[in-house]
C-alpha cells in the first residue's frame, strides 16, 4: 500500500481546517440569533385591532425588560421600555445615523449622574401598526448602548398595561 502525497495530506488538512471553520461560523450565527432573541423577544411585534384601538403584546426579556424592534423616521431601531425616562432618549451615535437634528442643549439627571442632551423631536416612531409622530426626544451623548430608551413622551400617548411578563400597549 502507497502512502498518500504530501498534496493529498495538505488537501486534506485545508479541507478539514474550512469544514471546522464554517461549523464555527454556523453556531456563531444560530447562537447569536439565539442571544438576541433572548435580549429581544420582541423582534417582529404583532398588532391587533380591538373595536378602535391597536394592541401590542410585549414579552419581558430574560432580565425582566421591555425590549422592542421599531422604527424612527421609517429606520429600524431597538427600543428599551422606560417609564422613568421623561423622553424618548436617543444615544448619540444612533441620532446621527438617523437624521436627528440637535437642537437646544441641557441638563438631565439620569442613572450615571446629570448629564448634557440636545433635545429633538421625532417626526415618526413606530412599534409595529402604531405610529407616533412629532414625538419629543433628547440626544444623550452619554449612552453608548444600541437600544433607544422609550421614555414617557411617546409612552403618554399609548394607555400600557402590565400583566404577569406581558406589557400591553394600546392606542388611545
Amino acid at each position: 500500500m502507497t502512502e498518500p502525497s504530501t498534496d493529498t495530506r495538505s488537501a486534506a488538512k485545508w479541507m478539514f481546517i474550512l469544514a471546522w471553520v464554517c461549523l464555527f461560523g454556523l453556531l456563531v450565527i444560530i447562537f447569536g440569533d439565539l442571544l438576541e432573541q433572548q435580549i429581544n423577544p420582541n423582534q417582529a411585534p404583532v398588532s391587533q385591532r380591538i373595536g378602535e384601538q391597536t394592541e401590542i403584546r410585549l414579552e419581558q426579556n430574560r432580565q425582566g425588560h421591555y425590549v422592542v424592534s421599531g422604527a424612527i423616521n421609517e429606520q429600524p431601531v431597538v427600543f428599551l421600555v422606560d417609564t422613568g425616562a421623561t423622553s424618548v432618549a436617543v444615544p448619540a451615535h444612533l441620532a446621527d445615523k438617523l437624521g436627528l437634528i440637535r437642537g437646544r442643549s441641557g441638563l438631565a439627571s439620569t442613572a450615571n449622574g446629570t448629564v448634557r442632551i440636545f433635545l429633538t423631536e421625532i417626526d415618526k416612531l413606530s412599534i409595529g401598526t402604531i405610529d407616533l409622530f412629532n414625538v419629543e426626544a433628547n440626544v444623550n451623548p452619554g449612552m453608548q448602548s444600541d437600544h433607544i430608551l422609550l421614555g414617557m413622551s411617546a409612552l403618554k400617548q399609548l394607555e400600557f398595561t402590565q400583566r404577569g411578563n406581558t406589557l400591553i400597549l394600546r392606542t388611545l
